[in-house]
């Protein structure tokens, strides 16, 4: 991948989309193949490739600031599915959309 095209990525590509694919995707695949390790992968991988975005468009202090929510909301999945008693997909569901919410809005939102 040429400089220009990384720069294009890195520039166009909206770290919410990393950060939804993780969390939910990472659910779906331990749901769907029964591997939790393998679910465990992809929710690395989103948030290794929104952590990198984030630290390449607002710095360490914000990109460790979402690192740290994004690692609550898989937690808050647990506590909300487990704890509360909310079936797994709809706690998925709410941490995901709030996330990626907040990366969109730190993140990804164009500066007025």
């Amino acid at each position: 991948m040429s400089t220009s095209t990384l720069s294009r990525v890195q520039a166009r590509f909206p770290s919410a989309v990393a950060v939804a694919v993780g969390l939910a995707a990472g659910f779906g695949v331990a749901q769907g193949t029964g591997v939790r390790a393998l679910g465990g992968v992809v929710f690395a991988a989103g948030g290794l490739a929104a952590g990198w975005l984030w630290y390449r468009r607002r710095g360490a202090a914000v990109a460790a600031a979402l690192a740290a929510g994004y690692v609550a909301a898989f937690v808050g999945a647990h506590v909300l599915a487990l704890g509360v008693g909310w079936p797994s997909w709809l706690a998925v569901g709410v941490v995901t959309v709030l996330a990626a919410a907040v990366s969109w809005v730190v993140a990804d939102r164009p500066s007025s």
